[in-house]
């Protein structure tokens, strides 16, 4: 069955926000890299099962964004130490395409930022790999005792909250002076982004959540996809 026409217009247009963007932002967990940071550092941390349920909580909108945090957070508990050596010997593993796709938007001069709910020790080291100033990655600081010990997070961090992404996105707005900004990613917190983002992107080459699958004008399984776009420019 065709989409409607107006389906078709919209989706259209989004590839065109997408095509004359001044920034695009990436989510970052289950977008950029394949995995769910917070996940992983449970299981390192040998208490997996317990986060994994407050995740889908979460996910399922029974619990605000910080409380969700808070609350595994509490029961991960990790040292300095165990992040390091998650990283070391886990290091996050970037979903095929996304090299090609930042380099390309680079290359296009299209600003790239990485806007995370997860933490920023991780999410810095994926900047690195991905040639993303540090200055552009937005995400959550855990905090440690000078022993190492786990001591927090910094909760007046944007990304803390529900409707982080957004605050992110219209603080640049504010701050570059951009006029088109997208959002790419594959969760619900990516798709509230929109607006202020003035397009969002759909990502399911990781996982699939279906109630960002039907909303998502354009919704895509593959960062190829993306980058046969940007060759029209």
């Amino acid at each position: 069955m065709n989409a409607p026409v107006s389906i078709m217009a919209t989706l259209s247009q989004t590839k065109e926000i997408f095509r004359r963007a001044e920034a695009v932002c990436f989510d970052v967990d289950s977008t950029v890299i394949k995995e769910e940071g917070i996940d992983e550092l449970a299981k390192f941390c040998g208490v997996g099962d317990a986060v994994t349920e407050i995740t889908r909580k979460a996910m399922g909108g029974s619990m605000t964004f910080k409380t969700a945090l808070n609350e595994r957070l509490s029961i991960i508990r990790c040292s300095r130490e165990q992040v390091n050596k998650l990283i070391t010997d886990h290091p996050p593993q970037l979903t095929p395409g996304i090299r090609e796709l930042v380099d390309r938007l680079h290359q296009c001069n299209i600003k790239v930022f990485l806007i995370s709910g997860g933490f920023r020790c991780i999410v810095e080291h994926v900047a690195t790999q991905l040639n993303i100033p540090l200055h552009h990655v937005y995400a959550n600081q855990l905090k440690f005792y000078f022993n190492g010990e786990y001591a927090g997070f910094d909760e007046s961090q944007p990304t803390a909250e529900s409707g982080g992404k957004g605050k992110v996105i219209s603080m640049l707005k504010e701050q570059y002076s951009f006029k088109t900004m997208v959002m790419i990613g594959d969760g619900a917190t990516d798709l509230e982004a929109c607006p202020p983002a003035n397009a969002f992107i759909g990502f399911g080459g990781n996982v699939v959540r279906p109630q960002v699958k039907d909303k998502a004008l354009w919704y895509v399984t593959s960062f190829g996809e993306l980058l046969k776009e940007l060759e029209k420019i």
